[in-house]
């Protein structure tokens, strides 16, 4: 269906949204590995809880086309795009040096359709750039993106491939000016460093700081050159719960958009920063969580909503559900209803979680300093800058397949939904390994962050070039323009194309 869901009537923010939604059935499959807390299956999860509280009906479903070399090379470095596209568990012993270049192989390991998961995740955030640069949506989701550590030359922190860079370069082209929010109990690094020197893109990261992964996003970083104070970078302690958390996000982001006027904005869903997440610290609830996605929403600015972090992966679907529903405008019902993963949610069976009783070390006076200094940075702005557009590439033009013309009288029925996810055979990525998961009971083990992030990175000096900020490529739309309407047969005989020069 050509229009999406619509809003609840109500003040400023009773304005119709119309809400795209990308999602491929075979993300579940990937699987990085025993023991690993990364979990793709929480995507089938959320997407099966959007099916059977009757969500998909009031979006327009799309399957997100794979991004092709020259798509993930906008960015990333041809030769770090070649290795994953060649690497595979069978090979990756004779390429040790390689592993260890690209800080592939621990956090990062190599497993079955690693690639055909890349372009799979990068293909639904740039698509739902694409379709709102083209205003055919108001609100685009891919619950699957916000891999939000991977660098320009490697990867990092369970993510290979920055789907979030990618689809901000995507945006540039229309807007002149992109807002970047993220609320992943990391910070985003990646995409801080990506934009750090420009003032075309202004970052806003709300994470933990202080021994913890990835060890960035001081207070005190705040973009260099033209982009001095376009990057914002919010230090949290343990167990803040979602008063605290409002008390810094509502003034600084509602200054954020006052000062800085942004044509569109990219919000970061990380679930990790939930209550009872089997590696955060935070103690947010689902609807206080949610509550940045609805007050972003509030300022009728279009908004490409992304996932990111969370593992304990019941939690990350009741979010991710839940604020599906808020993009759309409807509350959701806190009974949960009977479906495949049911017994995930027991013994409640419910949407929501409680919060835990947990100490917040964020005191009233350190939360009142931060949100002093966030806002004397953003007063030094005294103006959205003015970016002239000269010449720039063509928009991308991605052909997803839209579920309405794939089988309209299937889409709404939530068991052949599944059927087709449970039982299709996989024919393009034979070699992707279903995982078989078991109820999540309560995460029992209890991982340390340190156990799963032996590494402590350090702030990646722009000197040493993670990304090269030059004027318009003129000749870079001419790649863009062809369709993609299906994955690449070929693309492992094919030598990487070229990178293109980031359009800011």
């Amino acid at each position: 269906m050509d229009s999406g869901g619509n809003s609840l009537p109500s003040g400023p923010d009773g304005v119709k949204r119309k809400v795209s939604y990308f999602y491929d059935p075979e993300v579940g499959n990937y699987y990085y590995g025993q023991g690993h807390p990364m979990k793709p299956h929480r995507i089938r999860m959320t997407h099966a809880l959007l099916a059977h509280y009757g969500l998909l009906q009031h979006m327009q479903v799309l399957k997100p086309v794979p991004a092709r070399d020259r798509d993930l090379c906008r960015f990333h470095a041809d030769d770090y795009v070649s290795f994953l596209r060649s690497i595979t568990p069978e090979t990756q012993q004779d390429q040790l040096r390689q592993l260890k270049r690209f800080n592939v192989g621990e956090d990062c390991p190599v497993f079955d359709g690693l690639y055909s998961f890349c372009q799979t995740y990068a293909g639904g955030s740039v698509g739902g750039a694409v379709k709102l640069n083209h205003g055919l949506c108001d609100i685009a989701i891919n619950w699957a993106g916000g891999l939000h550590h991977a660098k320009k030359c490697e990867a990092s922190g369970f993510c290979y491939v920055n789907d979030i860079v990618l689809a901000i370069l995507e945006l540039l082209k229309v807007h002149e000016r992109v807002l970047y929010v993220d609320i992943d109990i990391h910070h985003g690094d990646g995409v801080e460093e990506a934009f750090y020197t420009t003032d075309r893109v202004m970052t806003v990261s709300f994470h933990k700081f202080g021994d913890y992964f990835p060890g960035t996003g001081d207070i005190r970083d705040i973009g260099y050159g033209k982009g001095k104070y376009y990057s914002l970078n919010v230090p949290l302690d343990d167990g803040i719960d979602d008063e605290s958390y409002q008390s810094l996000f509502r003034p600084i982001m509602g200054k954020v958009m006052e000062i800085f006027k942004p044509g569109a904005v990219v919000l970061q869903c990380g679930a990790d920063s939930l209550s009872g997440d089997r590696l955060g610290c935070f103690n947010l609830s689902i609807r206080g969580h949610a509550e940045c996605v609805k007050y972003m929403r509030s300022f009728n600015v279009p908004v490409l909503l992304v996932g990111g972090g969370g593992y304990t992966i019941r939690n990350v679907a009741r979010c991710w559900c839940y604020e599906t529903g808020v993009a759309l405008g409807i509350e959701l019902d806190d009974k949960m209803p009977q479906h495949e993963y049911y017994e995930y949610f027991g013994p409640d069976y419910t949407l929501h979680v409680a919060p835990s009783n947990m100490e917040n070390k964020n005191t009233r006076p350190i939360l009142d300093d931060i949100r002093v200094k966030l806002l004397e940075y953003l007063s030094t702005l005294q103006h959205a800058p003015s970016v002239p557009f000269q010449e720039r590439p063509p928009d991308t033009e991605f052909h997803e397949e839209d579920e309405d013309q794939q089988d309209p009288d299937q889409r709404w029925d939530p068991d052949s939904d599944m059927e087709v996810d449970d039982n299709r055979p996989i024919s393009i990525r034979s070699r992707v390994k279903r995982e078989i998961m078991e109820p999540d009971l309560k995460d029992a083990e209890d991982v340390k962050e340190t156990a799963d992030h032996a590494r402590d990175n350090t702030a990646v000096s722009f000197s040493t070039g993670s990304t090269s900020l030059k004027p318009p490529n003129p000749n870079l739309g001419s790649d863009q323009q062809e369709a993609c309407v299906k994955m690449e047969q070929d693309s492992s005989n094919k030598p990487p194309d070229q990178p293109a020069d980031m359009n800011l």
